[in-house]
């Protein structure tokens, strides 16, 4: 007798990057069953005599999880290319002032749906400040259409500074207590959806002490999760010696904004003391490689944050500082930029990697940490790869090499989140990718 589980698939026959006790493999020929959203069973004939939705063959693996982007800048890609950061942020600050909430719709859009198609599952969103709720709501619109898992940093400061060295562009900030009454009214609208909301600082230099004592408050009453810029380049430290007379590590440790669920993001310039810090507050750390690289900031100490005891994820940073949305670009640059620089062509091999870009900052998310590998119990954010979609791949000799050093998203071919197939062949189940393209390139 066949048996029927509803809201539940089968992936069948599939080589599945597994948590096993001696750590993760790729174990050939697994069924992988989905009940609810959660995986519960792995293994050879696992979903025999279960007549379910489902797919054959293939590679699976965890759904990537994008620890870092700007969706909203998926409109300004090669924005102010060959300027340095603080020129750079003017350019793309002037859209943020300026951006209506139909730009900040199709931009969330169009950039979510590139981060589903090169495997990402969970994204964090970290939106700059903006007094609009009504561009809040079409960033927050556009990603539940998509299905996409959302981490949404809603953008939080409280100094205001026309230069934005010491501050926010003060167009843009807000009165603390409304925005986070904003916050507790999109938590109260989100409730039954995969979108959980942060709180997302531009950097230390935009929250004065009374700010940061306000944001850990609410953060620690909420359990949100903290994401902030962090030296991305020197002029976090600068400033911060300027204003504060301490280091911009000790600015956020005095104030208490760094714990266990803050993420900070690039942190290029952090040296062995900030180091130390971050790893005994339990902070996590957002990689950015390809925006450190386009923008010029240098190069991110991974290994060195990771002897530290750090957890590390990976992210792709807004579409106007990387110019593209691709996670899989984004791991093969994450290791090769480690390598040049170290001059060692054994850091950050393909286990590590994906460790990074799918458990690697969970702690700061809320989620548990653990091994990179698929296991019973997990939530079903999977992501089915096919090597025979693209020849460069072919011959798979090693699937983590292949993925590592040559996969492009045209080897994702099923994306699931909550074991719903949101990715499907490559292009969307929920999307009508003809309609967007027409409307993106109306925008011109």
């Amino acid at each position: 007798m066949v048996r029927t589980v509803p809201d539940s698939v089968v992936i069948r026959d599939v080589t599945a990057y597994t948590a096993t006790p001696d750590g993760p493999r790729w174990l050939a020929s697994r069924d992988v069953v989905v009940t609810d959203g959660v995986i519960t069973a792995i293994g050879p004939g696992a979903g025999a005599g279960l007549d379910l939705p489902g797919t054959a063959g293939g590679h699976l693996i965890p759904g990537f999880v994008n620890t870092h982007t700007h969706l909203q800048q998926s409109v300004l890609r090669g924005a102010g290319e060959g300027l340095p950061l603080l020129e750079w942020l003017h350019c793309v600050g002037e859209f943020t002032v300026a951006a209506t909430p139909e730009q900040t719709y199709l931009a969330a859009l169009a950039g979510g749906l590139e981060v589903l198609r090169s495997g990402v599952t969970t994204v964090v969103e970290h939106m700059w400040p903006n007094p609009s709720e009504a561009v809040h709501d079409a960033a927050l619109r556009a990603l539940g259409e998509l299905g996409i898992r959302v981490v949404f940093g809603r953008g939080i400061a409280d100094r205001a500074d026309p230069t934005r060295k010491w501050g926010m562009d003060p167009r843009l900030v807000q009165p603390l207590p409304d925005v986070l009454a904003h916050l507790a009214e999109l938590d109260a609208r989100l409730a039954d959806s995969r979108i959980t909301t942060a709180l997302a600082v531009p950097n230390p230099r935009c929250l004065t002490p009374d700010g940061m004592a306000a944001v850990r408050e609410f953060a620690d009453a909420t359990g949100k999760t903290i994401s902030i810029h962090l030296l991305e380049t020197d002029t976090d430290e600068d400033m911060c010696r300027l204003h504060a007379a301490r280091s911009a590590v000790d600015y956020l440790d005095a104030g208490g904004l760094l714990g266990p669920r803050t993420l900070a993001v690039h942190c290029v310039r952090v040296n062995a003391h900030d180091r130390e810090i971050l790893a005994a507050r339990g902070v996590c750390v957002s990689y950015n490689p390809l925006s450190n690289m386009r923008l010029g900031s240098g190069v991110a100490p991974i290994p060195e944050m990771l002897t530290a005891g750090i957890g590390v994820g990976l992210g792709v940073d807004g579409a106007a500082s990387n110019d593209t949305q691709d996670m899989l670009l984004a791991l093969r640059m994450g290791a090769y930029l480690q390598r040049a620089h170290h001059r060692r062509a054994d850091l950050l091999p393909f286990a590590d990697m994906l460790h990074l870009a799918t458990r690697g900052a969970a702690t700061a998310l809320g989620a548990p940490a653990g091994p990179a590998g698929i296991a019973v119990g997990d939530r079903a954010d999977l992501t089915l790869i096919r090597f025979d979609r693209d020849f460069a791949c072919l011959p798979v000799h090693d699937p983590g090499a292949t993925l590592l050093t040559t996969a492009s998203p045209r080897v994702v071919d099923t994306v699931w989140v909550d074991g719903e197939a949101v990715i499907r062949d490559g292009r969307s189940t929920r999307i009508d990718e003809r309609d967007l393209v027409r409307r993106l390139n109306g925008m011109r």
